[in-house]
Protein backbone atom coordinates (compact mmCIF):
# COMPACT_ATOMS: atom_id res chain seq x y z
CA UNK A 1 0.00 0.00 0.00
CA UNK A 2 1.18 3.58 -0.53
CA UNK A 3 2.79 5.03 2.22
CA UNK A 4 -0.09 7.85 2.89
CA UNK A 5 0.08 8.12 6.73
CA UNK A 6 2.45 10.87 7.34
CA UNK A 7 0.64 13.09 4.89
CA UNK A 8 -2.48 12.76 6.31
CA UNK A 9 -1.39 13.47 9.75
CA UNK A 10 1.10 16.10 8.89
CA UNK A 11 -0.43 17.98 6.15
CA UNK A 12 0.03 21.24 7.80
CA UNK A 13 3.52 20.79 8.61
CA UNK A 14 4.45 19.71 5.47
CA UNK A 15 2.78 23.13 3.52
CA UNK A 16 4.67 24.80 6.33
CA UNK A 17 8.45 23.05 5.28
CA UNK A 18 7.86 25.28 2.47
CA UNK A 19 7.13 28.33 3.77
CA UNK A 20 9.95 28.01 5.90
CA UNK A 21 12.14 26.89 3.50
CA UNK A 22 11.44 29.16 0.80
CA UNK A 23 14.51 29.69 -1.05
CA UNK A 24 15.34 25.83 -1.25
CA UNK A 25 12.03 25.46 -2.55
CA UNK A 26 12.47 28.22 -5.15
CA UNK A 27 15.70 26.34 -6.06
CA UNK A 28 14.33 23.34 -6.34
CA UNK A 29 11.25 24.69 -8.68
CA UNK A 30 13.75 26.44 -10.59
CA UNK A 31 15.76 23.02 -11.15
CA UNK A 32 12.64 21.25 -12.86
CA UNK A 33 11.33 23.98 -14.93
CA UNK A 34 14.31 23.49 -16.90
CA UNK A 35 12.98 20.88 -18.36
CA UNK A 36 9.21 21.90 -18.42
CA UNK A 37 7.96 23.65 -21.39
CA UNK A 38 5.02 25.96 -21.19
CA UNK A 39 3.34 24.95 -24.10
CA UNK A 40 2.78 20.92 -23.09
CA UNK A 41 -0.01 18.52 -21.39
CA UNK A 42 1.72 17.15 -18.49
CA UNK A 43 0.92 15.31 -15.15
CA UNK A 44 2.46 15.04 -11.80
CA UNK A 45 2.11 11.82 -10.23
CA UNK A 46 2.33 12.17 -6.15
CA UNK A 47 1.12 16.04 -6.84
CA UNK A 48 0.54 16.41 -3.08
CA UNK A 49 -0.56 19.75 -2.12
CA UNK A 50 0.21 21.42 -5.91
CA UNK A 51 3.71 22.86 -4.85
CA UNK A 52 4.54 21.88 -8.44
CA UNK A 53 2.04 21.35 -10.15
CA UNK A 54 0.46 25.19 -9.86
CA UNK A 55 3.62 27.31 -10.77
CA UNK A 56 4.56 25.11 -13.37
CA UNK A 57 1.52 25.08 -15.08
CA UNK A 58 0.14 21.39 -14.29
CA UNK A 59 -3.18 20.88 -14.22
CA UNK A 60 -3.69 17.28 -13.66
CA UNK A 61 -2.14 14.56 -11.13
CA UNK A 62 -2.51 11.60 -8.75
CA UNK A 63 -1.82 11.37 -5.34
CA UNK A 64 -2.34 8.51 -2.64
CA UNK A 65 -3.28 10.83 -0.16
CA UNK A 66 -6.70 11.93 0.08
CA UNK A 67 -6.31 14.85 2.56
CA UNK A 68 -3.40 16.18 0.14
CA UNK A 69 -5.12 15.63 -3.20
CA UNK A 70 -7.84 17.38 -1.29
CA UNK A 71 -6.17 20.56 -1.00
CA UNK A 72 -4.96 20.52 -4.48
CA UNK A 73 -8.43 20.31 -5.99
CA UNK A 74 -9.12 23.31 -3.79
CA UNK A 75 -6.79 25.02 -6.00
CA UNK A 76 -8.29 24.03 -8.79
CA UNK A 77 -6.20 21.11 -9.85
CA UNK A 78 -7.84 17.85 -11.17
CA UNK A 79 -6.90 15.21 -9.30
CA UNK A 80 -7.26 11.17 -8.71
CA UNK A 81 -6.28 9.43 -5.83
CA UNK A 82 -4.89 6.73 -7.73
CA UNK A 83 -1.08 5.10 -6.68
CA UNK A 84 2.00 5.52 -9.31
CA UNK A 85 2.41 1.80 -9.94
CA UNK A 86 -1.41 1.36 -11.71
CA UNK A 87 -2.43 5.04 -13.50
CA UNK A 88 -6.02 5.57 -14.03
CA UNK A 89 -5.17 6.51 -17.98
CA UNK A 90 -5.41 5.43 -21.32
CA UNK A 91 -1.99 4.76 -22.93
CA UNK A 92 -0.17 7.79 -24.80
CA UNK A 93 -2.19 10.67 -22.91
CA UNK A 94 0.25 12.86 -21.93
CA UNK A 95 3.48 14.74 -23.61
CA UNK A 96 5.36 14.42 -20.45
CA UNK A 97 5.32 13.24 -16.13
CA UNK A 98 7.06 14.62 -13.60
CA UNK A 99 7.51 12.90 -10.39
CA UNK A 100 9.15 14.97 -7.56
CA UNK A 101 10.73 13.75 -4.41
CA UNK A 102 7.81 10.69 -4.27
CA UNK A 103 9.86 8.10 -5.90
CA UNK A 104 11.37 7.42 -2.57
CA UNK A 105 7.60 6.68 -1.57
CA UNK A 106 6.82 3.97 -4.27
CA UNK A 107 6.03 0.68 -3.33
CA UNK A 108 7.47 -0.78 -6.88
CA UNK A 109 9.81 1.93 -8.40
CA UNK A 110 9.96 -0.56 -11.53
CA UNK A 111 6.34 -0.41 -12.63
CA UNK A 112 5.57 2.92 -11.50
CA UNK A 113 8.13 4.01 -14.37
CA UNK A 114 6.65 1.44 -16.88
CA UNK A 115 3.44 2.80 -15.77
CA UNK A 116 4.83 6.61 -16.75
CA UNK A 117 5.97 5.30 -19.75
CA UNK A 118 2.52 3.58 -20.63
CA UNK A 119 0.55 6.83 -20.54
CA UNK A 120 3.38 8.93 -22.56
CA UNK A 121 2.99 10.07 -25.98
CA UNK A 122 5.48 8.80 -28.73
CA UNK A 123 7.52 11.89 -28.51
CA UNK A 124 7.20 12.45 -24.42
CA UNK A 125 9.50 12.92 -21.70
CA UNK A 126 9.50 11.85 -17.87
CA UNK A 127 11.03 14.56 -15.15
CA UNK A 128 11.82 13.52 -11.69
CA UNK A 129 13.28 15.40 -9.33
CA UNK A 130 14.82 13.61 -6.03
CA UNK A 131 16.94 14.06 -3.20
CA UNK A 132 20.41 12.07 -3.92
CA UNK A 133 21.35 9.53 -1.47
CA UNK A 134 24.99 9.37 -2.69
CA UNK A 135 25.21 13.56 -1.88
CA UNK A 136 26.16 15.39 1.19
CA UNK A 137 22.18 16.58 1.44
CA UNK A 138 21.10 12.90 0.81
CA UNK A 139 23.44 11.51 3.44
CA UNK A 140 22.12 13.70 6.11
CA UNK A 141 18.77 12.79 5.26
CA UNK A 142 19.50 8.97 5.59
CA UNK A 143 20.96 9.48 8.70
CA UNK A 144 17.71 11.18 10.37
CA UNK A 145 14.80 9.45 8.40
CA UNK A 146 14.23 7.23 11.78
CA UNK A 147 13.38 10.56 13.44
CA UNK A 148 11.60 12.15 10.70
CA UNK A 149 7.37 12.53 10.16
CA UNK A 150 7.59 12.12 6.68
CA UNK A 151 11.02 10.53 5.79
CA UNK A 152 10.86 7.45 8.48
CA UNK A 153 9.65 4.96 6.11
CA UNK A 154 11.47 6.55 2.37
CA UNK A 155 13.77 4.45 0.42
CA UNK A 156 16.12 7.16 -0.84
CA UNK A 157 17.73 6.02 -3.90
CA UNK A 158 20.83 7.49 -6.08
CA UNK A 159 20.41 9.28 -9.13
CA UNK A 160 22.57 6.19 -11.02
CA UNK A 161 19.90 3.65 -9.31
CA UNK A 162 16.71 5.67 -10.64
CA UNK A 163 18.71 5.93 -14.53
CA UNK A 164 19.01 1.99 -14.25
CA UNK A 165 15.16 2.10 -13.59
CA UNK A 166 14.25 4.17 -15.99
CA UNK A 167 16.76 2.24 -18.69
CA UNK A 168 14.88 -0.79 -17.99
CA UNK A 169 11.23 0.87 -18.65
CA UNK A 170 12.82 1.86 -21.93
CA UNK A 171 13.63 5.72 -21.63
CA UNK A 172 16.52 7.29 -23.01
CA UNK A 173 18.34 10.56 -23.64
CA UNK A 174 19.44 11.72 -20.30
CA UNK A 175 19.65 15.00 -19.14
CA UNK A 176 20.77 16.32 -15.44
CA UNK A 177 20.27 19.20 -13.15
CA UNK A 178 21.44 19.89 -9.75
CA UNK A 179 21.18 22.43 -6.81
CA UNK A 180 20.93 22.62 -3.25
CA UNK A 181 24.89 22.69 -2.37
CA UNK A 182 24.29 24.21 1.12
CA UNK A 183 21.41 22.81 2.94
CA UNK A 184 21.41 26.23 4.28
CA UNK A 185 18.17 28.38 3.27
CA UNK A 186 19.31 30.22 0.26
CA UNK A 187 18.58 30.79 -3.33
CA UNK A 188 20.91 28.35 -5.52
CA UNK A 189 21.79 27.91 -8.74
CA UNK A 190 20.98 24.99 -11.26
CA UNK A 191 23.98 23.39 -12.74
CA UNK A 192 24.33 20.65 -15.06
CA UNK A 193 25.02 17.16 -14.53
CA UNK A 194 24.97 15.56 -10.60
CA UNK A 195 27.05 14.82 -7.87
CA UNK A 196 27.46 17.99 -5.94
CA UNK A 197 24.19 19.11 -5.83
CA UNK A 198 21.64 17.41 -3.08
CA UNK A 199 18.73 17.95 -4.93
CA UNK A 200 19.07 16.37 -8.90
CA UNK A 201 16.44 16.43 -11.78
CA UNK A 202 16.50 14.17 -14.32
CA UNK A 203 14.90 14.20 -18.15
CA UNK A 204 14.43 10.93 -19.91
CA UNK A 205 12.40 10.69 -23.27
CA UNK A 206 10.48 8.08 -24.49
Amino acid sequence: MPKTRPFEEYTQEYEDWFTKNNNLYQSELNAIKEFIPPDKDGIEIGIGTGKFALPLGIKTGIDPSPKMAEISRNKGLEVIEAAAEDLPFENKEFDFVLIVTSVCFFDDVQQAFKEAYRILKPDGFIVIGLIDKNSELGKIYEKNKAKSKFYNEASFHSVDEITRYLKNASFKNFEYKQTIFTHENLLQEVKDGYGKGGFVTIKAEK
